[in-house]
C-alpha cells in the first residue's frame, strides 16, 4: 500500500523537521517546504493528501497559501497558528483549513489530528450517492451540486455534507458533530462547527443546513 503523502509548511526548521521526524515514524511519507511560495510549489509537485500549514509564513501567509492550494482541487489542511484568537481561527477556517492546532503543541495531539482527518476523508469515498432535495453528493468522485450546479467544497465541508446527508432526519449537538466527523473531542469544537455550516449555507443555500436551537444541526430541506 503507497505511504499517505504530507506536505509540512512551517518557516521555523527545527519545528518542520521535528514534526516530519515523528510523521515519518507513524508510516508517512513527508515533504517539507520553509516559505509560503515553496510550500504552494509542493503541493502542486506532490499532491499530497494533507497539508500542515503554519498561519505565519514568509513570502505569502499561511491563509494565502491555503486558499491558492484549494484553488488546484480539495486537500485536507490543518493550520498550525501561534495565536487563538477567535479571529484568527475562524479566519483560518473560512478559506479553506480543516482543523487547527495552536502552537505550543504536543507531537502526540498533532498525529491524532492527522490520523483522525485521513479516516474521515476515507470514509465518505465509501458511502454511495445521497440526494437531498434538489442537493446530489458523490461521495466517490467528491462532488457536490445543487440543481445541477457544483459546489466547490473544501475536505471537511464536503465530509460534514456527506455525513448531515447520510442521516437527514437527525440533529446532531456540536459536540457529537465533532466526534463523528472530526472524529474526537474538543472542547473549543463549536467554533469549527459553526465555520463549516455558514461555509456550506453559502455555497448551497441558507436551507442546506437547519438550526434546532439549544440541540444543534442538521441537514435542511435543500
Amino acid at each position: 500500500m503507497a505511504k499517505d503523502t504530507i506536505v509540512v509548511i512551517e518557516d521555523e526548521a527545527t519545528i518542520a523537521s521535528s514534526v516530519a521526524a515523528r510523521l515519518t515514524k507513524e508510516g508517512f511519507r513527508v515533504e517539507i517546504a520553509l516559505t509560503g511560495p515553496d510550500g504552494v510549489e509542493a503541493c502542486r509537485r506532490h499532491d499530497p493528501d494533507l497539508v500542515i500549514l503554519d498561519l505565519m509564513l514568509p513570502g505569502i501567509d499561511g491563509l494565502e497559501v491555503c486558499r491558492l492550494i484549494q484553488e488546484d482541487h480539495p486537500v485536507p489542511v490543518i493550520m498550525l497558528t501561534a495565536r487563538d484568537s477567535e479571529t484568527d481561527v475562524l479566519v483560518g477556517l473560512g478559506v479553506g483549513a480543516d482543523d487547527y492546532v495552536t502552537k505550543p503543541f504536543s507531537q502526540k495531539e498533532l498525529v491524532a489530528r492527522v490520523h483522525a482527518v485521513l479516516r474521515r476523508s476515507r470514509r465518505t469515498h465509501t458511502e454511495g450517492p445521497l440526494t437531498v432535495g434538489s442537493i446530489s453528493i458523490d461521495p466517490r468522485s467528491r462532488r457536490a451540486t445543487r440543481a445541477g450546479d457544483e459546489a466547490r467544497l473544501t475536505a471537511t465541508e464536503f465530509d460534514l455534507l456527506v455525513f448531515l446527508a447520510a442521516h437527514p432526519e437527525t440533529v446532531y449537538s456540536r459536540e457529537q458533530l465533532m466526534n463523528e466527523v472530526w472524529g474526537y473531542g474538543d472542547p473549543s469544537g463549536g467554533r469549527t462547527i459553526d465555520s463549516h455550516v455558514r461555509s456550506l449555507r453559502k455555497k448551497l443555500g441558507a436551507d442546506a443546513i437547519r438550526t434546532v436551537h439549544g440541540v444543534g444541526y442538521g441537514m435542511g430541506t435543500g
